[in-house]
């Protein structure tokens, strides 16, 4: 069979062709793959917190080329789970305290990789103006969350209203030692607790269903300190053990950690939330 000179050079085009068919297909591949390392999904609890996050979405974009994707919950239980199960990559919705407790249910199989903030939690009334007012066997919604529960059994302790077993590991109503008042402490999902205040004569609420529900922080009747007692309420950002180190989720860290996000903070939330990776507690 002969060959001519036409022909070997249509099948060398082909096979250029081919070839770049091939190249192309990896390098394609291979930016897919770039692309998908460059997405992060982080967990949220609360539409206030997602407003924020849509700032540092942007600005992760911006600096890094991140593409930071938000996943909302409705509880504080599922965003750990999840984070666990690979279903995302990070979660930023947690204090310390509460992702003590939870990490040890789950067998140490999460991180913190960055402070983001601390928000006093607080008591709030629909029907009183002051914790004076508050009258026998008042009712009080507290969140029925281990960690949550501690943290409003310790605020209604600061405020003067009760005391309690301290040396209890997870305290409940039940700890409750000296109730002067005889106070109707009621336990309900975190979630829940503001819409009980309908029904209640206080409650003590997480601050980011707080802003969910439109109370007016500036009204409660009793605001947590902010000291080194209660470090273990700042905040974090978590990730799953092993993958702390990974360049684009301390990317995603440091973007939040800036003096942008403070003043995104500040128009969002006014003095509900305070940044925390840089504060000095007394």
């Amino acid at each position: 069979m002969t060959i001519n000179k036409k022909q070997v050079l249509v099948s060398a085009v082909a096979v250029a062709g081919l070839s770049a068919a091939v190249a192309l297909y990896v390098t394609n591949d291979g930016a897919v793959s770039a692309a998908n390392e460059k997405t992060v999904t982080v967990g949220l609890v609360g539409d206030s917190d997602r407003q924020l996050w849509e700032y540092v979405k942007k600005d992760a974009q911006k600096k890094y080329g991140i593409d930071v994707k938000l996943k909302l919950f409705t509880d504080y239980v599922k965003p750990n789970q999840a984070l666990v199960d690979g279903s995302i990559d990070l979660n930023s919705f947690q204090t310390i305290n509460y992702f003590d407790v939870q990490n040890k249910h789950f067998k140490n199989k999460l991180v913190g990789i960055g402070k983001t903030y601390v928000t006093p939690i607080r008591i709030y009334s629909d029907n009183h103006k002051s914790l004076k007012d508050l009258p026998e066997k008042a009712t009080i919604i507290v969140p029925n969350d281990a960690s949550n529960e501690k943290r409003a059994l310790d605020v209604l302790e600061a405020a003067g209203l009760i005391k309690y077993n301290h040396d209890a590991k997870l305290p409940t109503a039940q700890d409750v030692t000296e109730n002067k008042k005889h106070f109707q402490i009621k336990e309900v999902s975190s979630d829940q607790t503001a819409a009980a205040l309908k029904s209640a004569d206080a409650a003590v609420v997480n601050t980011n269903y707080a802003l969910d529900a439109k109370l007016d922080i500036d009204k409660a009747l009793f605001v947590e300190p902010v000291n080194k007692a209660n470090k273990g309420y700042i905040n974090i950002i978590a990730a799953r053990k092993g993958t702390q180190n990974k360049k684009v989720y301390k990317q995603v860290v440091k973007t939040y950690q800036t003096e942008a996000t403070k003043k995104h903070m500040k128009q969002l939330y006014g003095s509900a939330e305070i940044p925390a990776w840089d504060i000095k507690l007394k």
